[in-house]
């Protein structure tokens, strides 16, 4: 599978915006560590369209014009964490959840741990939206993009 990117800035810094010819398959932070998403040999390409069009939602964001995502993802990942990257994307904007609500809303209440490290590898951050899950007690646990870009993130959301 042949894997295309392009970079962008951000509010929360330079991101790279990683595609297929199936969706997008990663939003990658700028010191991302190279082990949380392995994705292979990429060529860039700044016209690719799954990729312009990843730019302009992103932008729309963080520009408060856009609350919901439609680009199309392609996740690479296990069936499990495809199962809570897919559950990530249904945390309304502007709201949270804990691992344990996350667990539960996948069908494996147990798998709690399990659940946080597969948002902790969540290739596609802020579209499928991993800074909306907190821990139980309601504080900010790890995220790939730090927890000043998480804080960002869910202080952009409230405001709107």
């Amino acid at each position: 599978m042949k894997l295309f990117y392009k970079t962008t800035e951000t509010p929360v810094g330079c991101l790279k915006l990683v595609a297929n010819d199936d969706g997008l398959a990663a939003i990658l932070w700028e010191n991302d560590d190279p082990k949380r998403v392995r994705l292979g040999t990429m060529e860039e390409a700044k016209n690719h369209p799954v990729l312009v069009e990843a730019e302009r939602q992103l932008q729309d964001y963080f520009a408060g014009k856009l609350r919901k995502f439609s680009v199309k993802f392609s996740f690479i990942g296990t069936d499990f964490q495809k199962d809570v990257w897919k559950a990530l994307t249904k945390i309304p904007f502007g709201e949270t959840r804990s691992y344990a609500e996350v667990a539960k809303q996948i069908g494996r209440p147990k798998a709690v741990r399990a659940v946080g490290a597969a948002n902790g590898r969540n290739p596609i951050s802020i579209m499928a939206p991993c800074h909306r899950v907190i821990g139980s007690n309601g504080t900010l646990t790890g995220f790939a993009g730090g927890l000043e870009a998480k804080s960002f993130l869910l202080k952009l959301e409230s405001q709107r």
